[in-house]
C-alpha cells in the first residue's frame, strides 16, 4: 500500500505594526549623564529621542500626510488596520534643534516651548533618555538617589517643565507589536492613560478620533496608554510638586472605555490612579518654600539642584520601598521640606502613611493606595523605568492644578496650589508670549 503523507502548510502571518519612514535618517542628540558611588562618578554616554507623537506621519514612500493639524486623512486612514499599513512615522534627522527646539550640549538638555520650523510651528516636546539608538535606558531606583539641576526661571503660569519616570517597554513595544520602536520614540504611557497618542500598541489610534477644540495639533482617539508614573519634578517658576502615581497592572497597557479612567464619572474606575499622592508645598499650607525671588527658600529664578531618594526598609537594593524623599541645593545651601501637618500628623516625605493622611485631608477621591501605593511604584522600579523630560501646556485645565486654585474657586484643603490667577495658563495665551 502506498503511504500518503499529508503536509500541513502552516502559514503564520504576522501583520507588521506601525513602521518607520525612510525619507529622513534619525539622528539622536547625545546627552551625557553620570552614575555615582561613594568612590566617584562615571560618565554615561546617553542619547535623547523625541516622542513619536511630535513626528511627521505620512504615507509610506511618499510625502503625503496621513495626519495634518489634528485630523487623519480619511482616504489613507479609513480604519485602523489600513491606516497602520499605509502610514509611517518619520525620522527627525538634524531637525531636533530647528523643528522641535530640543538642544543638547554635554550634560545639558534645553527644551524650547514654541519653535517656528520650516514647515510648521512646534509647541513643547517630550523626550526620552536612551541607552543606545534602539532602546530606552531602564533605571532601577531602589536604594538610589537621582539628582539633576533645573532652571525654570523662564516658565510662567500655565507651563510645566516635567522630569519623571514611566514603566514603558525598553524597546518601545517593537518586539511585542512590530512597530518602529524606541528608535523613533514609540511606546509612551503614563498614569493619565493619554488618548492623544497617534499610535498605541503598533496600531493607529484613529478610531473615534476627536480633534481638539483648542489645540490645532492634537486630538483624542478611542484608546489610551496606561502605566505607572513617578513624577520627580513638575514645575514652573510659581509652583513645584513631586508625585507618585500607581497603576494596576503597572506595565504599559492599551485601555478603552472605563479602564482608561477618563475625566468625569470614570476618573477613579480605571487601571491608574490619576490624582496621585503628591508633596506640593502650597497645597500643604507652606507658601514661602518655592517661588520667584529671594524671599522664597528656593528661588525659582535661579537654578536649583534636585535630589530624590528612593529609600528601602533595610537599606538594600532589594528591600521594600518605603519612602520617597526629596531635597534641594541652591547656591551652596541645602533645603529640606519642612514638616507639614497632615491629618494631625507630621510628614515631609512620601510614604503610604503620608498618602493615607493626605487623602483623608483632601478627600479628593484618589485611589493611589487602592492601586498599590508605593508597592506599585516599587513594581515599576523593579521592572525598570524610562526617564522622560518634557515641556508642555495644558489644553484641559490650563495647568491650574499645578499653580493656581483648583478646582477654580474652591476653598477645600489642598485646593490652593499657587498664586497664578484662575484666568492664567490658557494655551492660546502662553503659546504667544
Amino acid at each position: 500500500a502506498a503511504m500518503k503523507s499529508t503536509v500541513l502548510a502552516s502559514s503564520l502571518v504576522i501583520a507588521a505594526g506601525q513602521q518607520a519612514g525612510t525619507l529622513q535618517d534619525e539622528v539622536h542628540p547625545e546627552l551625557t549623564w553620570s552614575e555615582c558611588t561613594a568612590s566617584g562618578c562615571t560618565p554615561v554616554a546617553g542619547k535623547v529621542v523625541i516622542d513619536a507623537n511630535w513626528r511627521w506621519t505620512h504615507k509610506a514612500g511618499e510625502t503625503t500626510n496621513c495626519y495634518t493639524g489634528n485630523l487623519w486623512d480619511d482616504s489613507l486612514c479609513p480604519d485602523k488596520e489600513t491606516c497602520t499599513q499605509n502610514c509611517v512615522v518619520e525620522g527627525a534627522d538634524k531637525k531636533y534643534n530647528a523643528t522641535y527646539g530640543v538642544h543638547t550640549s554635554g550634560t545639558e538638555l534645553q527644551l524650547d516651548f514654541v519653535t517656528e520650523g520650516e514647515y510648521s510651528v512646534n509647541v513643547g516636546s517630550r523626550t526620552f533618555l536612551m541607552k543606545d539608538d534602539y532602546a530606552y535606558h531602564l533605571f532601577q531606583l531602589k536604594n538610589r538617589e537621582f539628582t539633576y539641576t533645573v532652571d525654570d526661571s523662564n516658565l510662567d503660569c500655565g507651563l510645566n517643565g516635567a522630569l519623571y519616570f514611566v514603566q514603558m517597554d525598553a524597546d518601545g513595544g517593537k518586539e511585542k507589536y512590530g512597530n518602529a520602536g524606541a528608535q523613533l520614540g514609540l511606546g509612551y504611557c503614563d498614569a493619565q492613560c493619554p488618548h492623544d497618542l497617534k499610535f498605541i500598541n503598533g496600531e493607529a489610534n484613529m478610531e473615534n478620533w476627536i480633534p481638539s477644540e483648542t489645540d490645532v495639533n492634537a486630538g483624542t482617539g478611542k484608546y489610551g496608554s496606561c502605566c505607572t508614573e513617578i513624577d520627580l519634578w513638575e514645575a514652573n517658576k510659581m509652583a513645584t510638586a513631586y508625585t507618585m502615581h500607581s497603576c494596576d497592572p503597572g506595565d504599559q497597557q492599551r485601555c478603552e472605555g472605563t479602564d482608561c479612567g477618563d475625566n468625569g464619572e470614570d476618573r477613579f474606575l480605571g487601571m491608574c490612579d490619576k490624582n496621585g499622592c503628591d508633596i506640593q508645598p502650597h497645597r500643604l499650607g507652606v507658601h514661602n518654600f518655592f517661588g520667584p525671588g529671594p524671599e522664597f527658600q528656593i528661588n525659582s529664578l535661579k537654578p536649583v539642584t534636585v535630589t530624590t531618594q528612593f529609600i528601602t526598609a533595610d537599606g538594600t537594593d532589594h528591600g521594600k520601598l518605603t519612602e520617597v524623599r526629596q531635597f534641594y541645593q541652591q547656591e551652596g545651601r541645602a533645603v529640606e521640606h519642612p514638616h507639614y501637618t497632615v491629618n494631625g500628623k507630621q510628614h515631609n516625605t512620601i510614604t503610604d502613611e503620608f498618602c493615607a493622611d493626605w487623602v483623608a485631608t483632601t478627600q479628593d477621591g484618589t485611589n493611589y493606595l487602592e492601586k498599590g501605593g508605593l508597592g506599585a511604584v516599587e513594581r515599576a522600579i523593579d521592572a525598570g523605568v524610562v526617564l522622560v523630560m518634557s515641556l508642555w501646556d495644558d489644553h484641559y485645565a490650563n495647568m491650574l492644578w499645578l499653580d493656581s486654585t483648583y478646582p477654580i474657586g474652591s476653598d477645600a484643603p489642598g485646593a490652593y496650589r499657587g498664586a497664578c490667577s484662575a484666568e492664567s495658563g490658557v494655551p492660546a495665551d502662553v503659546e504667544v508670549d
